[in-house]
């Protein structure tokens, strides 16, 4: 598994880094097919005082990409948030994945009786 943790208009320091790679621990838990992992934290500058810190993941698995987003004015926020989004869509396609070769195996034992 390749995993990118990058910054744009803000260094990742190690406290950063080791924090979001606590968090995917999770998401790698329930699903284990995971070919490449990029991470991207970001500081737009909206308004003069407003920062908005922005958190967003790549998820490459076998056959598809997810892709999650999230803002907040504190960045550990928005990558508390991101991942669980991320962890409700992995686990969502891990059940399609189940689901569609649990009838197809389903299919093959009807059909040739």
């Amino acid at each position: 598994m390749n995993l990118t943790i990058s910054g744009h208009h803000l260094e990742v320091t190690p406290a950063l880094r080791e924090y979001v790679l606590t968090k995917l621990d999770r998401v790698t838990r329930h699903f284990d097919q995971v070919v490449d992992i990029n991470v991207l934290l970001t500081v737009e500058k909206q308004k003069e005082k407003e920062r908005r810190q922005k958190a967003e993941v790549t998820v490459h698995v076998k056959g598809r990409d997810i892709f999650v987003e999230q803002s907040s004015e504190d960045l550990y926020a928005a990558i508390d948030q991101l991942m669980d989004k991320l962890d409700r869509q992995v686990v969502r396609h891990k059940e399609q994945v189940q689901d569609h070769h649990h009838a197809s195996a389903k299919r093959l034992e009807i059909g040739p009786s």
